[in-house]
């Protein structure tokens, strides 16, 4: 039986996935060997040692302590591209928020309560001071090309803008996925000197914290439209309010409201809305509990953000996988102490991610008590299992 903890409420059609005959699920639960997460902070959480995995019902893992859990051998998934239909679709609202002054226009007529016949004369009065330019035939720029950007990139499209794209990063599964019509930029510099609308979909990392610094905002085109629904932290609030005041950027949109943002005009703060849908928090839930399963029964990593990517279709022979350092001369001292117990490997694969690899070995032959125990013992080995009769 595998005891799984939910640290937030998971989305039922997630949790059906997994056989009540082979799974025990709850938020109090001891000795786990899986966690399903979404917002809560594990940072300061005393994780015990039963646990084997830990899965990010989102994108972001800012609040797993990925580290600690590299060290221990817990793989840490996430679940990119669950939510991305739902965060593109914000990222078009946010395009027309941006330029329309829709907000503003709303927030106006409901002033005109109590006016009576008067209000369709005075709409048509007003009506003049939200006016706001169309977004088709503009320049959309977009920074990262995940499984959100790409979409984006491509929702662009459809709407009648020109698109430049720019990832140096781009998978090939977003590549194939990315429209032919996207223009590729060479640069972030590049990319923002032409683009009237400019949406930046990219973690937050050492690298892309503030890479909307001040001197960067500042070659923005004169009247552009920046929109984060990414993370806090890529732009520089001060340097926006700057530029955003002097009329240099025309309007600015994040999902991420902080105090110095609200109230100030063209700045429009939505409530952290990118993933709240009930699709995608079903699409997160569902990722999620599938990719814990097939690493709990199977091996097989997918969508890890401290392991490799590792997936070797089962044989139903006994299955060893092994978290190691990756460091020379792992893999010699593995298949030296099978053969030296007669244990043949049947199929094997052996991926690494920066200081970490990651084994899986199908074998036959007589799996002993203590292999498990001898193998753990080789120095840079960091977690080892036995999975019998892998299917």
């Amino acid at each position: 039986m595998y005891a799984i903890q939910t640290l937030n409420k998971i989305a039922a059609c997630g949790l059906d996935r997994l056989p009540r005959d082979q799974y025990e699920t709850a938020t109090e639960i001891q000795n786990p060997v899986g966690i399903l997460v979404r917002s809560a902070d594990m940072h300061t959480m005393n994780l015990p040692d039963s646990v084997l995995a830990i899965a990010r019902a989102g994108a972001g893992t800012n609040n797993i302590p990925i580290p600690q859990c590299s060290e221990r051998g817990i793989v840490v998934f996430n679940t990119p591209g669950a939510n991305a239909n739902g965060v593109k679709e914000l990222v078009i609202a946010a395009l027309l928020l941006s330029s329309r002054k829709i907000v503003e226009g709303l927030n106006w007529t409901q002033t005109l309560k109590g006016k009576g016949d008067e209000v369709p004369g005075l709409v048509e009065k007003g009506k003049a001071d939200f006016a706001g330019p169309e977004i088709q035939g503009k320049t959309l720029g977009v920074i990262g090309l995940g499984a959100i950007g790409v979409m984006t990139a491509n929702a662009g499209l459809a709407l009648g803008m020109r698109v430049l794209g720019y990832d140096p990063y781009i998978s090939v599964e977003g590549a194939w996925k990315l429209s032919r019509e996207v223009v590729k930029a060479g640069s972030v510099d590049a990319l923002i000197a032409e683009a009237d609308y400019i949406t930046v979909h990219v973690p937050l990392t050492a690298e892309t914290r503030g890479i909307f610094n001040k001197e960067r905002l500042a070659r923005l085109k004169k009247g552009a439209r920046l929109i984060n629904l990414s993370r806090s932290g890529l732009v520089d609030n001060e340097a926006l309010l700057q530029e955003v005041k002097s009329g240099h950027i025309a309007a600015y949109v994040t999902d991420f409201p902080e105090d110095e943002l609200l109230g100030v005009p063209n700045v429009y703060c939505i409530p952290h809305l990118g993933a709240s849908t009930p699709e995608s928090e079903d699409n997160c839930a569902i990722m999620a509990v599938d990719q814990i399963r097939e690493y709990l029964e199977r091996g097989n990593i997918k969508n890890s953000v401290n392991f490799p990517d590792c997936d070797m279709a089962p044989s139903g022979k006994d299955r060893i996988v092994i978290i190691n350092r990756n460091i020379p001369n792992m893999v010699g001292q593995f298949t030296t102490v099978l053969a030296r117990r007669n244990i043949n490997i049947e199929d094997m694969i052996n991926k690494h991610k920066g200081d970490w690899a990651y084994n899986i070995i199908d074998v036959s032959g007589d799996l002993n008590g203590d292999l498990e125990k001898e193998l753990q013992s080789i120095d840079g080995v960091v977690k080892v299992r036995i999975l019998p009769n892998c299917r």
